[in-house]
């Protein structure tokens, strides 16, 4: 069942997870604390939160939990709602290409007056925190490591006897690989792999194992026309070999998992972040495989970093504020939380949590953990953060240029040029 807005009320009357439409009118209870949770995902991932938030509430029966799952773009138009109307929920749920943008839009409260006292994240280290620290200020907490990967379809693989892609597979052999593999499958309207030129992550990977980089740390473009039109001529070339699926099949991809065309049963190759491999395996029949993307040179670097799968942060509006910060401890640092939430958020950012759940994984969750320890030797620095106005930049410039590139209605050298002067134009509008 596919949750498109769905409240789950975790409450001081009880901890049964009732279901309501979302607006509908809450009780009050009497003597408690009660904050407004928010994230989007898959059913599973809305199952797990409310769990944990069940859990919490055991553990601190004086505060109560309204959670909201909020599919697609719905969740971006909720977001903006509230800071229409300083109205935002006490903890929602951003990632690493939006919390710079949110944080400087005010969305945010600063979450360093929390720690340590509250919030205990100095097991994380200073490194994995630089993602979401903004100005020198902690605006979120992350829910997990994960990077950029490749999701294979095994059986096909098996099927037509072709070898996976696999980490040192350069873009080259990708690209022969699709083509083999759209001609060996037989099936009718069923290709190699996506579009990727739709995807802004799988362009950060692409310019930093070319020596570049997705954006500057004074949160312009790193990249210039010459680069993109570099990368657009790959995807066209691709396309027009029969490797990718066509732009009716792109098109369809809202940037979740029900969506993408690995997903929809179009490609025998996705691409998406680690942790989401939880969530295919649980629409996709076949077994699934995962690998890095590939990557310019065989000795070359992978484009490949840590980051924060997803991250909760607490509204600048909320009266709650370490109520708030008291859930997201717990969210991170409680191993029964932990337990429960497994590795669909990404790999846990507590060691000790770390260590307690992986005995119980299951063989996809070991596989995302295992994937996670993979990459151990093959990540670069961190890059700075997105800059106010990257999620703009992705959903309404570099989405729809590559749509339209790949339905013929605008030229390679034309779309470069595009990416790059409504990009600059869209990073400096949000900066000033």
């Amino acid at each position: 069942m596919r949750m498109n807005r769905r409240s789950f009320m975790i409450g001081a009357a009880g901890t049964a997870a009732g279901l309501a439409f979302a607006g509908g009118a809450m009780p009050a209870f009497a003597d408690a604390t009660q904050l407004r949770a928010m994230w989007w995902g898959s059913p599973d991932r809305g199952k797990r939160t409310v769990a944990v938030a069940e859990l919490f509430h055991g553990k601190n029966p004086d505060i109560s939990v309204v959670g909201e799952s909020i599919s697609g773009d719905g969740y971006w138009a909720k977001l903006a709602t509230g800071m229409a109307s300083q109205n935002i929920a006490d903890v929602f749920q951003l990632e690493p290409s939006t919390i710079s943008d949110y944080s400087q839009r005010g969305a945010c409260m600063p979450l360093d007056q929390f720690v340590p006292s509250t919030l205990k994240v100095d097991a994380f280290g200073k490194d994995v925190l630089k993602l979401t620290t903004i100005d020198d200020k902690l605006y979120g907490v992350g829910l997990g490591l994960n990077s950029f990967s490749l999701f294979y379809d095994e059986e096909i693989f098996q099927k037509t006897g072709l070898t996976p892609p696999g980490p040192t597979t350069t873009w080259a052999e990708y690209a022969d690989l699709a083509v083999e593999m759209t001609k060996a499958a037989g099936k009718r309207a069923y290709w190699g792999g996506p579009y990727g030129a739709r995807y802004v992550y799988v362009l950060d990977a692409w310019m930093r194992q070319r020596g570049k980089s997705l954006y500057t740390k004074d949160g312009n473009l790193g990249f210039g026309v010459d680069d993109a039109k570099e990368w657009y001529s790959y995807w066209e070339e691709l396309r027009k070999r029969g490797g990718t699926v066509p732009p009716d099949v792109q098109t369809l991809d809202q940037n979740v998992i029900e969506s993408n065309c690995l997903a929809l049963g179009k490609s025998a190759i996705g691409m998406a972040y680690s942790n989401q491999l939880v969530g295919y395996q649980l629409v996709i029949k076949s077994k699934l495989g995962i690998t890095m993307l590939p990557r310019e040179k065989k000795d070359g670097p992978s484009g490949h970093y840590y980051r924060p799968a997803l991250i909760w942060s607490v509204g600048a509006t909320s009266k709650n504020g370490e109520a708030a910060a008291k859930f997201i401890d717990f969210f991170v640092n409680n191993v029964d939380a932990g337990k429960i939430l497994g590795v669909e958020r990404g790999v846990p950012m507590s060691p000790t949590v770390r260590e307690a759940i992986l005995p119980q994984l299951n063989p996809v969750e070991q596989l995302t953990v295992k994937y996670v320890q993979l990459l151990k030797d093959q990540v670069g620095d961190y890059p700075p953060p997105a800059p106010m106005g990257s999620g703009e930049f992705d959903q309404n410039v570099a989405r729809p240029i590559a749509d339209q590139l790949a339905f013929g209605k605008i030229t390679v050298t034309e779309a470069a040029q595009r990416l790059v002067d409504e990009g600059k134009a869209k990073l400096k509008l949000k900066k000033s």
